[in-house]
């Protein structure tokens, strides 16, 4: 609990999370010492099996560990590099926010960590070791990397998707963000995969490796393929995918068969309804994700008005995530629904132990009732915020729902986190209203 004094004399009080009081009152080189020791702990239980052969007292080969990193896109590619892998014969392993898997093994990834702690992660590396795992495919975050959950890996491959601005408050800037990232690749000598289109190629390309292979969306045209699935930001994804392929000798032919075959990645850009109304689940909530998923809906959807101008056909479900994480966001997501929606509902979103009307309102900040912007109205709860949407929708338009995706979990105060699943929502909804 923190005291503080007010110009009017008044005592203000904050409950503070174990978390936030560490972050403000423990030095940093004791909170680096504590996730090391855990880091370490974890290792040492499930015998480093990110370091030696395939089982414990086994021959072979090790098992290549590669590791994805970036703002956007890392689920989707790591989804898809595990499916090339799986299409070339391998036995695959892979974590993302979506999903742990093991060969044939799949199961849901509850924890509401895209990068699994220490203990979790170590324990499903020797699974997939004790499997006969040939390769494992780990989503790779900045918190993740800070917290040491990387550490007594052997990442035999790293790939870097792209670099947006998030977690900067926690980070305490941009260019830490970023410099936890390259932490990735300089533990990885072997293999780097860099998508050079983004401005902040450079820093990872400098990082040395035995192996570097670049990817650019003018490379698109050098490859037959046909992705079904919406955004042409996933054609980035599938390049970062073919090219981790190539590096490890797979043919092209290997890649286009098991990228067409995916039809669906759970809360990416998911297609819950075509008809009457087209109603999308998306996992977006950085601005440039945001921007990424609108405009590749509008470039579709967008219809002429009688005057001859662009009319959006975009109904948007949006909010933006509590607990003081990246609140700077909050009205430039606004100004971003602004720009691409017909109307906007604004609603609740993992408040955590943050006011959720105060969050909605500082997204509503950036809308302005001056003829110029869109219909918007809050709605607080999430579950009718989506069921409204639904009634607005008239057949044609597309009703576009962010921030969750396939997220099990709503994070309230105290702690206490409730099932959710914005997909079935919207599926019921559909069903009570069509």
């Amino acid at each position: 609990m923190i005291i503080s004094f007010l110009s009017n004399g008044y005592i203000k009080l904050k409950i503070m999370t174990i978390k936030e009081l560490a972050r403000k009152f423990v030095p940093k080189f004791m909170l680096r010492a504590y996730h090391f020791c855990w880091a370490l702990l974890g290792a040492v239980i499930f015998g480093f099996p990110g370091l030696g052969r395939r089982s414990l007292g086994e021959g072979g080969e090790n098992m290549k560990i590669i590791g994805v990193t970036g703002t956007s896109g890392k689920s989707t590619t790591v989804d898809f590099i595990t499916r090339i892998l799986e299409e070339n014969g391998e036995k695959v392993a892979s974590v993302s926010s979506i999903r742990f898997k093991v060969g044939e093994k799949e199961w849901e990834n509850k924890y509401k960590m895209t990068m699994p702690g220490r203990f979790v992660i170590q324990k499903f590396l020797r699974q997939a070791k004790n499997t006969g795992c040939d390769f494992v495919v780990l989503e790779v975050t900045s918190e993740g990397i800070r917290q040491f959950r990387h550490k007594f890996i052997n990442f035999d491959c790293a790939v870097f998707t792209n670099l947006s601005p998030e977690h900067i408050e926690s980070h305490g800037g941009f260019e830490n963000y970023r410099n936890e990232k390259l932490k990735l690749f300089k533990v990885t000598k072997n293999i780097h995969v860099i998508n050079t289109d983004d401005e902040n190629a450079k820093y990872f390309w400098d990082i040395p490796a035995k192996k570097k292979i670049g990817f650019s969306i003018k490379d698109a045209g050098n490859f037959d393929f046909k992705l079904n699935l919406i955004g042409d930001f996933n054609i980035l994804n599938a390049l970062a995918a073919i090219s981790t392929a190539k590096a490890y000798g797979i043919d092209f032919d290997v890649c286009k068969k098991a990228l067409e075959k995916a039809k669906a990645i759970s809360g990416r850009m998911e297609v819950i309804s075509e008809s009457p109304i087209k109603i999308i689940v998306d996992y977006a909530h950085t601005p440039d994700q945001l921007e990424a998923v609108y405009k590749s809906l509008s470039i579709t959807s967008n219809q002429q008005d009688p005057k001859g101008t662009p009319a959006s056909k975009l109904i948007c479900v949006l909010g933006s995530c509590g607990g003081g994480r990246d609140k700077w966001k909050r009205p430039v997501l606004g100004e971003i629904a602004k720009k691409y929606c017909k109307e906007i509902i604004i609603t609740d979103e993992d408040p955590y132990d943050e006011n959720p009307l105060s969050i909605v309102k500082e997204i509503e900040s950036a809308l302005s009732n001056d003829g110029a912007s869109p219909k918007h109205q809050i709605i607080l709860d999430r579950r009718e915020a989506i069921e409204t949407a639904i009634k607005l929708a008239k057949p044609g338009e597309v009703v576009i729902i962010t921030g969750k995706g396939s997220e099990p979990w709503m994070c309230l105060k105290n702690n206490r986190k409730i099932p959710w699943d914005d997909r079935k929502i919207a599926r019921d909804a559909l069903k009570n209203n069509y």
